[in-house]
């Protein structure tokens, strides 16, 4: 999330009640967590497993727990007891909760030709492109863009909240929910099927690229990027972070797992378990995902075990 102007650290501090610790005379412009984080924004970490991940990162400032740590030139700490509960509180400031009034906000940006149908719901800071269709109970939350010539089925929902939860095993409740304070980008002639989820970045963006076409009932994770042109089946489900490339072809109920990336052109066929990256310009099937030639050979081969068992013991 970048924010309207830039802040300084010393400012930032006393919002969160926390020590500076390096350069005090930097400013922020934006608020990001580590898998989106650019040169200018703050981060936290909690963890001494992420320490050195945050550290290295392109952040300007991180929020930590440790003060004992080495610096890098031209960075600052951010020192407090609970980075999380700083994170939160910087998102609640700069991304309060907005709490809408209307059907349809009143600073809805639409373009010409666009149809919106009955039983719509359209949140704040939404822009939505020319020629596109909404068709009836479409829920389209805060701070989503859709270019031109889109269409959402019925049912669907865009910029939900992302599934994404701090966890600590010495409170009570042990998910502790991570604010959401980014969006969602549906670019131009991209198609939604009806029930469909698209969460919101938590605090980038979740983009679907030009053309791509998802099919009913398909979720997809928070800052999840889907590439131009792909076609997504019924059911399928895209965890976070996932980069899909460019004319991808996803069959129904496929499962994707977290932060990987699928190269171009790949298909999957359906019911597919991805836990890992796959290349590009492939054929994959079955549970681990493997190159559909050679997981047939194997489906084969498991078919004649009892066969080869039953040789085998009538050989003894």
């Amino acid at each position: 999330m970048k924010l309207i102007a830039p802040v300084s650290i010393k400012w930032l501090s006393n919002l969160i009640g926390a020590e500076i610790v390096g350069n005090d005379e930097l400013e922020i412009v934006g608020v990001n967590e580590i898998h989106q984080v650019e040169k200018g924004d703050v981060v936290f970490v909690d963890h001494p497993k992420y320490y050195d991940t945050c550290l290295n990162s392109a952040a300007t400032c991180i929020i930590i727990n440790n003060k004992d740590v080495t610096i890098p030139v031209g960075k600052a700490l951010l020192y407090c007891a609970d980075p999380f509960e700083a994170y939160l509180t910087i998102v609640k400031h700069f991304k309060p909760m907005q709490i809408s009034s209307n059907a349809i906000s009143e600073d809805l940006i639409v373009g010409e030709g666009t149809i919106i149908m009955p039983n719509v719901f359209i949140g704040t800071n939404v822009q939505i492109g020319k020629h596109c269709v909404l068709y009836p109970g479409v829920t389209i939350l805060a701070d989503t863009i859709i270019g031109d010539e889109v269409i959402i089925q019925s049912g669907s929902v865009i910029g939900g909240d992302a599934f994404y939860y701090n966890t600590k095993k010495n409170r009570p409740a042990w998910y502790k929910k991570m604010l959401s304070c980014g969006n969602v980008i549906l670019e131009d002639k991209v198609e939604i099927g009806c029930s469909c989820t698209i969460d919101r970045g938590v605090s980038g963006s979740t983009k679907i690229g030009m053309g791509t076409k998802i099919d009913n009932m398909v979720h997809v994770g928070h800052d999840t990027q889907i590439a131009a042109n792909c076609l997504i089946a019924a059911q399928v489900g895209i965890a976070g972070g996932v980069k899909i490339e460019a004319g991808v072809t996803i069959w129904g109920q496929v499962g994707i797992g977290k932060t990987l990336t699928i190269g171009e052109n790949a298909v999957i066929l359906a019911q597919a378990g991805v836990p890992s990256s796959l290349k590009g310009n492939k054929v994959y099937m079955g549970f681990p995902a493997e190159e559909a030639s050679i997981k047939r050979r194997e489906y084969v081969w498991i078919k004649r075990i009892p066969e080869l068992w039953k040789s085998v013991m009538e050989g003894k």
